[in-house]
């Protein structure tokens, strides 16, 4: 059993079950729950938190499971890094709020340097920095308007983008995203995605049938921007056939649109690179970022070329809490992090260890119909055997056949059939291959359970 060593002291990296999940005490903060929050509110694990850190959560009762999911791909580096615990301390004792736009200060100044550089392109850029991946596609959006002086906004299938009004018309799943909530801004175009899975076309084909779109039904020179995500996520892992994004791209910088690259989910070293559109070339006109950035604190930002994002007026861009000092200081220690533990590499040593054992997994279970993903963002699709038809059933019950067993995994995707997997990009090798090996039990369980029934 190994060992990470957190500010608070080592925590033993080991799934270790005291009690039944969940136990007494998460039962009684569960109640609590009930009775104090929001029933809007979703939960994936009906236990509470304690501690956590390298590839394990500890919850109140004592027991520790198996992380694959990093509070949805957001600490990649770990919940208690060093360097972002040492850093965050630092900023609190100092200050925690100014208002950048009021009285600024250097951490914001210092990530946007750092996103400058390393987001694709060569180019020289600008950023701005701001709370939530929703926040940053939508000021995105406000960007490519203003740049372009044009209005609608191209998106896809399967997408997923944000809850906010505008960010809620960007993405595709109703429910539980959009039920209700209408209606929703206006100027949102949605056209096929590439899927291979589902739609057997390869990326230049699946392009001509998204561009078509496009052209017949909102006019090229109409098109402020084309938002797309390199990897979808919420939308179920789903990676374009190659060729699809670059020919996304080359469409824009013929027609005048810009290229968003929705990187919330995909970006910092998740996929094996510090961006997902790397693997392809893609140097995005602007790149919205999030989730990873800042080691679980609230950080946001978009970046892109300095002619576009300096064509919006002064004070058009920002907002109260953007690019708050703390999160600022999580984010530059959280980027030295993934620098001297160069966890791009981690991320593919993740992948060489999965995809053997989720496609060795999809050949005894037909009810696989799937497995795609990049570095530590991969995913299964469960279908009925022989057919696309999906089966979300089965996807639920193996996901908490997972949970009972210690191991948290997420589902995803527009039908709820895709079972995704985001391990932490420090995670031990002995605990990733554990928890396969509870998925493989879970697989084994729940599939004969499935077939008798």
């Amino acid at each position: 059993m190994t060992e990470v060593l957190t500010p608070s002291g080592t925590l033993p990296q080991e799934r270790r079950l005291v009690t039944e999940l969940p136990g007494p005490r998460s039962r009684e903060l569960m109640a609590r729950r009930t009775a104090a929050v929001s029933s809007a509110v979703g939960g994936t694990l009906p236990v509470f938190v304690e501690k956590a850190g390298g590839g394990v959560l500890v919850d109140v009762d004592g027991n520790s499971l198996i992380d694959m999911g990093s509070g949805i791909a957001v600490v990649s580096v770990g919940n208690a890094a060093p360097a972002v615990v040492e850093a965050v301390s630092e900023q609190v004792a100092a200050f925690t709020h100014t208002c950048f736009m009021v009285a600024p200060y250097e951490g914001y100044v210092a990530v946007c340097e750092e996103l400058n550089r390393l987001t694709p392109g060569g180019h020289e850029k600008r950023s701005a920095l701001f709370n939530s991946g929703a926040e940053a596609v939508e000021n995105a959006v406000k960007v490519a308007r203003v740049a372009t002086g044009r209005s609608a906004v191209v998106v896809f299938d399967h997408a997923y983008h944000g809850r906010t009004n505008l960010t809620m018309a960007l993405t595709a799943k109703a429910m539980p995203y959009k039920w209700g909530f209408g209606p929703f801004a206006p100027e949102v175009y949605r056209v096929p995605m590439s899927y291979p899975f589902r739609d057997g076309l390869d990326g230049a084909e699946a392009a001509r049938r998204a561009l078509g779109v496009v052209e017949s039904q909102i006019g090229a020179a109409n098109v402020a921007a084309v938002l797309v995500e390199p990897i979808q996520g919420e939308g179920g892992f789903v990676v374009p056939a190659l060729g699809f994004l670059p020919a996304l791209a080359q469409w824009c910088a013929a027609s005048g649109a810009l290229f968003v690259a929705d990187e919330v989910q995909t970006g910092f070293c998740r996929t094996g690179s510090w961006f997902a559109g790397e693997h392809e070339g893609l140097v995005p006109d602007l790149v919205t970022t999030a989730k990873g950035i800042a080691g679980g604190l609230p950080l946001a930002g978009v970046t892109g070329r300095a002619e576009l994002m300096d064509a919006v007026h002064a004070g058009g861009l920002g907002g109260t809490y953007g690019g708050n000092p703390v999160a600022c200081a999580a984010a530059l220690g959280t980027i030295r992090t993934m620098r001297e533990l160069d966890l791009s590499a981690a991320a593919r040593a993740i992948e060489a260890t999965m995809l053997p054992r989720l496609r060795s997994l999809q050949e005894r279970h037909p009810e696989i119909g799937d497995v795609r993903g990049r570095g530590a963002m991969l995913a299964v699709e469960l279908v009925k055997p022989g057919t696309l038809e999906p089966d979300a059933a089965l996807t639920g019950a193996v996901a908490r056949a997972c949970h009972a067993r210690g191991v948290l995994v997420l589902t995803a995707g527009t039908w709820g059939n895709v079972l995704r997997f985001l391990p932490p990009l420090v995670i031990g090798q002995d605990l990733l291959s554990e928890a396969l090996d509870v998925l493989d039990e879970a697989f084994a369980t729940e599939t004969a359970a499935s077939r008798r029934s």
